[in-house]
């Protein structure tokens, strides 16, 4: 038995997530335009849908679980678990308008024409503001509505804002913030979910390496208290004398997210010859 995982058909989402997967230790049988193709070394098939067609294949239990971006989820995917939050692919769900329309409030698109294709999310965001808008649902490209007099704004999703700015819009309020995530059908059997979660274990040791930094330094002895106060090791650093007398190695990780902030206090700390490697993975 094999577990059936979809990901977007091309496109930034499709390319990332077969890094994932290759990064887990998956190699994948991907001949060129094929709808379908067999992992070599793990109990894996990989579906390669349209973005939007993979809820519903998921609600079918076509396929037993999904990367896919989690905007797509919250407009169609009711009822759908998501087990991991993946960490790339980031974007958000924005309301824009043309840049000389005079935007002071949400109120001023009361009543206004919106082109999205993302009209639940839209609907669910203005219903809480108190103010109603008139959908134009487009399925592609939205941002020439308002140039061809088809809407007086967009709801669409935005990563850089490039795409707003090269149509002469201006983003004026964010419904909800998307990243990739792992979804999972209601359906899924027992048999299934053990190969999944063997999946997730390894997808979860991936990011947790590509989330942290090997760092290693050297540091005067009188100064070990201060600079292991200083480092959010897993449990504790490593601590390996040197031939230098009164030197010792110091060796640990650090987070992405800190990792400026914490070097800076190490060198302040007395740490000297700081050398910092990738992670390529990470199991705690």
């Amino acid at each position: 038995m094999k577990l059936r995982i979809a990901i977007q058909k091309s496109g930034r989402l499709h390319d990332e997530s077969l890094q994932l997967l290759k990064e887990c230790g998956v190699s994948i049988d991907n001949g060129k335009d094929q709808l379908k193709a067999q992992a070599k070394n793990f109990p894996l098939e990989v579906y390669y849908l349209r973005n939007g067609d993979i809820p519903q294949y998921l609600k079918d239990g076509i396929v037993d679980c999904a990367i896919i971006g989690e905007n797509v989820l919250i407009e169609k995917g009711e009822g759908i678990v998501i087990t991991e939050k993946l960490g790339f692919s980031k974007c958000r769900v924005s309301l824009a308008v043309p840049k000389d329309f005079e935007y002071e409030s949400l109120q001023d698109l009361d009543g206004k024409r919106i082109a999205t294709s993302y009209p639940n999310t839209v609907l669910d965001f203005v219903a809480k503001k108190n103010i109603s808008v008139d959908l134009h649902i487009i399925n592609g490209s939205v941002e020439i509505a308002p140039n061809i007099g088809l809407a007086d704004g967009i709801c669409d999703i935005v990563s850089s804002g490039s795409t707003l700015f090269k149509n002469n819009l201006k983003e004026v309020a964010v419904l909800l913030k998307s990243e990739a995530v792992l979804a999972v059908s209601p359906t899924i059997m027992n048999e299934r979910e053990e190969i999944l979660e063997k999946l997730k274990f390894r997808i979860r040791a991936v990011l947790k390496g590509r989330d942290a930094k090997y760092v290693l330094l050297n540091a005067p002895n009188d100064s070990l208290k201060r600079i292991i106060e200083i480092l959010p090791g897993m449990k504790s650093p490593t601590i390996l004398p040197l031939s230098e007398e009164g030197w010792s190695s110091v060796h640990s990780v650090i987070p992405q997210g800190d990792f400026w902030e914490v070097i800076d206090k190490l060198k302040d700390a007395g740490a000297e010859g700081i050398l910092v490697c990738p992670i390529e993975k990470m199991v705690l």
